[in-house]
């Protein structure tokens, strides 16, 4: 039995429990390795492709203007894929790097996390309202090779890069390329 929300099927809260239960249970294998982008997204992605999953919407985004993002697990996985090689290939960055995202509630913090989980890049989460102070601690203590953040904490950033040695690469979200930044809606 399930419960229909906006149209779309959904596991009653006892099925999930019954799937938790049998994993405290050692009844199902916990993998050796556990990667949320691999083994839950690109699984779902392909679970509803089959026609064995309800296809749902994996990310839902409304902001105050009523601007709209719906992604599925598809569509998400894609755009995290290609953060990823954002990350690794354009920025330079590995498997253990850091990296810091300051920005507001938009679409491209939850790409980035998952583009840090599918390369083992450590991500690194700041709230918007950081002063230049709080982000040159942040950026000092954590040695972030890269930082992303959006086209109005800019300005703050650039007053404190040039002390933070390690700090590689800078990603802006915004509608328009700014120098000496890397624009990641257009890279996307």
């Amino acid at each position: 039995p399930c419960r229909s929300l906006h149209g779309q099927n959904r596991l009653l809260t006892s099925q999930m429990i019954s799937h938790y239960d049998s994993i405290n249970q050692c009844e199902r294998q916990l993998p050796q390795c556990f990667n949320f982008a691999s083994d839950v997204l690109d699984e779902w992605t392909r679970l509803e492709k089959d026609g064995t999953r309800p296809s749902n919407p994996a990310f839902w985004w409304i902001n105050d203007e009523g601007e709209e993002v719906k992604w599925s697990f598809e569509e998400l996985g894609a755009l995290s894929r290609k953060a990823a090689n954002i990350l690794s290939e354009t920025c330079g960055l590995q498997r253990g790097d850091k990296v810091m995202a300051i920005l507001p509630r938009v679409p491209e913090w939850w790409i980035m996390s998952i583009a840090c989980m599918r390369t083992g890049i450590i991500f690194i989460p700041g709230t918007s309202q950081l002063t230049a102070k709080d982000m040159f601690y942040r950026l000092q203590a954590s040695k972030a090779k890269c930082i992303v953040t959006s086209d109005r904490l800019a300005p703050a950033v650039e007053s404190v890069v040039p002390d933070c040695k390690s700090l590689k690469s800078k990603l802006i979200v915004a509608k328009r390329s700014r120098s000496g930044w890397l624009n990641l809606r257009e890279l996307l």
